[in-house]
């Protein structure tokens, strides 16, 4: 058994231990992660502005083969040749689309390769006003590649039962 002073001397170590743990200077980020998030972000970028001049190859090329892009409505899960399908017939017309970038956070994982990262980002759209893109990339031989890429509105939670209630009531009406 262990005796009671020997238990204070240990509790007091710990907190000692978690004290100086607390105060210890953040670990500094990998400075090469600084790069890669700027890379991402131009990846991204280069979507954005690849959709508003409608342009398909440069747009498609700067996702993974096997990605998949979730749109707006519950029923948009595409693989990508699902959304080039719908895309490319419209990127023909010269009809894309604008999202401009608002705010966006990247964070890198902490795995060894640091090849694998994700994000989401806050869009301005003129027709649909603010949106949001979240996804996935990974770091390939040929630069970083979107792995999975969703928009999404983002609904002010004061609007949400309202907006829920118009939801639930389409998909209701959609099931007659």
């Amino acid at each position: 058994m262990i005796g009671a002073e020997a238990m204070k001397r240990s509790t007091i170590a710990q907190v000692a231990l978690v004290l100086l743990w607390l105060a210890a200077p953040a670990a500094k980020a990998d400075p090469a992660d600084d790069a890669k998030i700027a890379a991402i972000s131009q990846t991204l970028d280069q979507l954005h502005t690849a959709a508003s001049k409608a342009d398909g190859k440069a747009y498609f090329d700067l996702f993974a083969p096997d990605a998949v892009f979730i749109g707006t409505d519950a029923s948009e899960r595409w693989s990508m040749d699902q959304f080039r399908g719908y895309a490319l017939p419209l990127f023909a017309q010269g009809k894309g689309w604008t999202y401009k970038p608002r705010l966006r956070h990247v964070t890198i994982a902490r795995v060894p390769c640091s090849c694998v990262a994700w994000f989401d980002e806050i869009l301005d759209n003129a027709t649909y006003g603010t949106s949001r893109g979240t996804g996935m990339l990974t770091l390939t031989p040929f630069g970083w590649k979107i792995e999975q890429y969703a928009l999404t509105f983002p609904i002010p939670n004061d609007l949400a039962k309202e907006m829920t209630e118009k939801i639930k009531a389409f998909e209701a009406k959609d099931k007659r």
